[in-house]
């Protein structure tokens, strides 16, 4: 099943359970699975809509289902393994890069992420891979394994699922990879973004709470929280983590536990610190290597607020090492204070931070940026309209998303997108042929525009489509 590509067939609309009947053959999902993903395994049952039910039959088992079809064996794939699906996996199931076989003999040269840290947003297969790793990573530890692995051709790290006490569960998942398992070149780091039925995701995007830090600027609670940093029921916890020394603070290395009824402990992991910690082994066991961090939605908040948090905490010898953070359709994380003070240390001697932003995508608009919440963006914005073209912008039009004069385009385009959505197969190949569950969540763009325009699918094409501006 490693390297089957088979496209599954029968998808039906997330969250509802789909029932195929299988008979005289084997209880086998290779031809399910093309790699689409599968959901993580989270705390609290996270994820329990992104399901489907099968029901197939062993002859042991369901003696006589020949004679009546409509009898049969129901078989739920297993939250956490490679035959559970996403609904991020389901909407869009492309797991290959652009250009695997180019890419991966690239990276066999000496020199490669430096050369290419030039061209920032200019070498579509390394943007490719960081937006596919920012999808790979709505999946679980299994499914993002066996992606990288077999499909990629990399070398998979870890993967975590780390605590936020404020949800008071392990709701932050991120992932590590490298391009090669010995002298590697490329350390990849990825977090999980905004699940589209997680209502606690979700309300972290649309919230605007902030801590400020003395001299440095305010950064939003939230991401605070899922990265571990933090609790707003006791705020001197954040105080705790931003003093200078924090470095070396014991809460890096303790696992804590905390017994649940009838279920083992989860470790009281936090997302920052374990994958800080990981980091800095991985880049002593390959000398030559730089890291670069990426994430989709909330995960792309985390893949700037992690390099942030490096500066505050002086890991000047890790930041030496940083190669670049890209985000796609990432909300704002701080003022305008904390973005200068970030653009001092990404921008020189070249840019290092690249946001993505597709159309009328809601979320890297939120939280809002105006006199009363006074949230703003930094760094390079790489801007895709619906048509895939592409322009550094300073900031994406209609930066608050509800406009009067954007209401009428916001709607036109995104019936547009809709009508387009059965055509893509047609007018760029099989592999932009868009599945039910992606054409479903454009209809629901018809009434919620800016959700339907945040689906990774957008931010997939666009890199891949893109094209500059002509003047």
């Amino acid at each position: 099943m490693k390297n089957h590509e088979a496209r599954p067939t029968g998808s039906t609309p997330f969250p509802e359970a789909n029932i195929v009947a299988v008979h005289n053959q084997p209880e086998i999902r290779q031809n399910y699975y093309r790699g689409r993903g599968q959901g993580n395994d989270r705390g609290r049952g996270r994820g329990r809509n992104n399901y489907r039910l099968n029901s197939g039959n062993k002859q042991d088992n369901n003696k006589g289902s020949q004679n009546n079809p409509s009898k049969g064996k129901l078989v739920i794939p297993q939250r956490g393994t490679e035959t559970f699906i996403s609904s991020i996996g389901h909407i869009d199931g492309r797991i290959n890069l652009y250009k695997t076989e180019s890419l991966t003999k690239e990276f066999t040269q000496p020199d490669f992420i430096d050369k290419n840290l030039q061209l920032g947003m200019g070498h579509r297969a390394l943007m490719d891979l960081y937006m596919m790793s920012s999808k790979l990573a709505y999946e679980n530890e299994n499914v993002v394994k066996n992606v990288v692995n077999h499909h990629w051709k990399m070398h998979f790290v870890d993967f975590y699922n780390c605590w936020n006490d404020y949800q008071k569960e392990s709701s932050t998942q991120v992932f590590i990879l490298c391009d090669k398992p010995k002298d590697a070149n490329l350390i990849l780091i990825s977090f999980r973004g905004t699940e589209p039925f997680d209502a606690d995701d979700w309300i972290t995007d649309f919230e605007y709470y902030w801590y400020e830090i003395p001299n440095l600027g305010k950064v939003h609670m939230g991401f605070l929280e899922a990265l571990g940093l933090g609790n707003r029921e006791n705020v001197t916890t954040f105080h705790e983590l931003f003093v200078k020394n924090a470095k070396s603070t014991n809460s890096e290395n303790v696992d804590v536990t905390i017994a649940h009824p009838q279920q083992q402990p989860p470790e009281r992991s936090t997302a920052y610190h374990t994958v800080r910690r990981k980091l800095k082994s991985l880049l002593t066991e390959h000398e030559n290597a730089r890291f670069v961090v990426t994430g989709h939605s909330l995960g792309g908040a985390l893949a700037i607020l992690f390099p942030t948090m490096l500066v505050i905490h002086e890991e000047t010898d890790v930041m030496k090492r940083l190669s670049g953070v890209y985000t796609y359709g990432q909300p704002r994380i701080g003022n305008r204070q904390l973005g200068k003070f970030m653009e001092a240390h990404l921008e020189h001697p070249v840019p290092k931070y690249f946001r993505v932003v597709y159309n009328n995508d809601l979320v890297p608009r939120l939280p809002y940026d105006d006199k009363t919440f006074l949230y703003k963006h930094f760094g390079v914005c790489m801007y895709y309209n619906c048509l895939y073209v592409e322009q550094n912008v300073h900031e994406e039009p209609n930066r608050n998303f509800f406009g009067p004069r954007f209401v009428l385009p916001v709607y036109l385009n995104a019936a547009w997108e809709f009508i387009r959505s059965f055509t893509m197969g047609y007018i760029y190949g099989s592999e932009y042929k868009e599945s039910l569950e992606s054409v479903l969540f454009r209809l629901v763009g018809l009434f919620l525009p800016g959700i339907s325009a945040h689906s990774p699918v957008n931010y997939v094409n666009s890199v891949r489509l893109g094209r500059q501006k002509s003047v």
